[in-house]
C-alpha cells in the first residue's frame, strides 16, 4: 500500500492570483487596514501575518462578521478623525514663541528643532509627539516660520512658530 502524505496544517484558502487569502486583524502598512481582505504570498501569510496576529484566514465566516462590524469601525474611525480635525483647528489658531540666542545678524547660535516645538506646545495644554512635527531643516535664523503638523494620513495643519533672540542674551554673555 502506498504511502499517503497526511498534513496536520490546514491548507490556506488561495484567492483568484494564486495567494493566500487573509482578512487583516490590525492595519498593516503597505497591505491594507483592518477588515480588508488581501491576498500575499504564502510565504508572509504563514511566518509573519498570521503568527504575529495581524491577520486571520478570510473564511466566509469570517467576511460575515466584519460587515456586521464595518459601520461601528467606520463610526470609531471618523470620530477619531473628527477629533484629531479639532486639534489641528486648535494648534492652527495657536502660536508658539521660542527663544534662542543669536547673533546680531539674527542666526542662532544653535537651532530650534521639533523638539522644542513640542515643548512650547505643551506649555499651551497641546501635547505631541516631535515625530508629528514635519520641518523641511532645522529653523536657525530668527523670524516667523509656518511649520507643518501630520495629525494622521488625512489629517494635516500648520502651526505658526516664533524665533526671538532670548532676552538679555547678549548681556549675559558681555559680563562673562
Amino acid at each position: 500500500m502506498p504511502k499517503t502524505k497526511t498534513r496536520s496544517a490546514r491548507r490556506l484558502p488561495r484567492g483568484a492570483h494564486g495567494g493566500i487569502e487573509l482578512l487583516l486583524i490590525q492595519s498593516v502598512e503597505h497591505l491594507g487596514k483592518a477588515g480588508d481582505v488581501v491576498e500575499v504570498k504564502p510565504g508572509y501569510a504563514k511566518n509573519y501575518l498570521v503568527p504575529q496576529g495581524l491577520a486571520t484566514i478570510a473564511t466566509p465566516h469570517h467576511k460575515r462578521m466584519v460587515e456586521k462590524h464595518r459601520a461601528k469601525l467606520q463610526a470609531i474611525e471618523s470620530a477619531r478623525q473628527a477629533g484629531l480635525r479639532a486639534l489641528a483647528d486648535r494648534v492652527a489658531q495657536q502660536s508658539v514663541t521660542i527663544e534662542a540666542n543669536a547673533n546680531d545678524e539674527g542666526h542662532l547660535y544653535g537651532s530650534v528643532g521639533a523638539a522644542e516645538i513640542v515643548a512650547a506646545l505643551k506649555k499651551n495644554d497641546i501635547t505631541l509627539g516631535s515625530d508629528q512635527i514635519r520641518l523641511t531643516g532645522p529653523l536657525k535664523e530668527l523670524g516667523l516660520y509656518t511649520v507643518k503638523v501630520h495629525f494622521s494620513s488625512e489629517v494635516e495643519g500648520d502651526l505658526k512658530v516664533w524665533v526671538v533672540p532670548t532676552v538679555g542674551g547678549e548681556a549675559k554673555e558681555g559680563a562673562s
